[in-house]
């Protein structure tokens, strides 16, 4: 069996297939490197794939209608993304960028789509990751409609140690490099305001700062902000 086949176990989506379809799978993938601040597809596109990462981080983004980056995600080993496009015919609906050097992996839409219509077992892991999706941007719009901004700062910085975070000594550092504008993009506010919600966790020694890297040193602080 190829390297791929065994690879493809790693990611959720295809962790329930049995080995004779993972091997019909493997067929099909495309592998391909990014070099950080590589552009993989803008908004607007046309759609044509599916996105695995088997290695790097992806950010997702779109631009507001005056002009400004809203980061939707960044994603991570075992990720998909664009998966909206699948069965849809439509254009990419944001911008994925390659924020750490990655290695990808690519299935053709029209080739994904096939395998799907014969199996009903992946059928259903695509249907889990849509749900997903939709529940987590729901979430997110709801957060920003109803919580300050310091709230939301912290319940960012608790999904990015969730999602990206390593622990330490009872110190969970966020593995991935992020600027005080970034973090406003995916929080949906002001860099200025931000950067005073991380001086006060900073102050009441929530977190630790150097540079761009952010380690939580308080996790149970920091959910008491969110009311957790």
């Amino acid at each position: 069996m190829n390297k791929q086949f065994e690879l493809l176990k790693h990611f959720p989506i295809f962790a329930q297939l049995n080995d004779h379809f993972l091997q019909e799978i493997s067929e099909i993938v495309i592998e391909k490197n990014f070099k950080k601040s590589t552009i993989i597809f803008m908004e607007g596109e046309k759609g044509e794939a599916v996105f695995f990462i088997k290695t790097g981080k992806i950010k997702i983004s779109k631009l507001s209608s005056d002009g400004r980056e809203l980061i939707l995600n960044i994603y991570g080993i075992g990720d998909v993304f664009a998966e909206v496009t699948l069965f849809n015919d439509v254009n990419y609906p944001a911008t994925a960028e390659v924020i750490e050097d990655a290695t990808v992996w690519m299935i053709l839409n029209e080739k994904m789509e096939e395998k799907v219509r014969k199996n009903s077992e992946l059928g259903l892991e695509y249907i889990k990751i849509l749900s997903k999706r939709l529940f987590d941007s729901q979430e997110k719009l709801k957060h920003m409609a109803l919580n300050d901004t310091h709230v939301r700062t912290a319940q960012v910085l608790i999904k990015l140690a969730q999602e990206h975070g390593k622990e330490k000594n009872g110190i969970i550092e966020l593995q991935l490099p992020i600027s005080r504008q970034e973090l406003a993009n995916i929080i949906g506010t002001a860099r200025e305001t931000v950067s005073r919600a991380l001086s006060q966790l900073k102050k009441d020694n929530v977190i630790e700062i150097k540079g761009k890297s952010i380690s939580i040193k308080d996790m149970k602080k920091l959910k008491k902000w969110i009311g957790a």
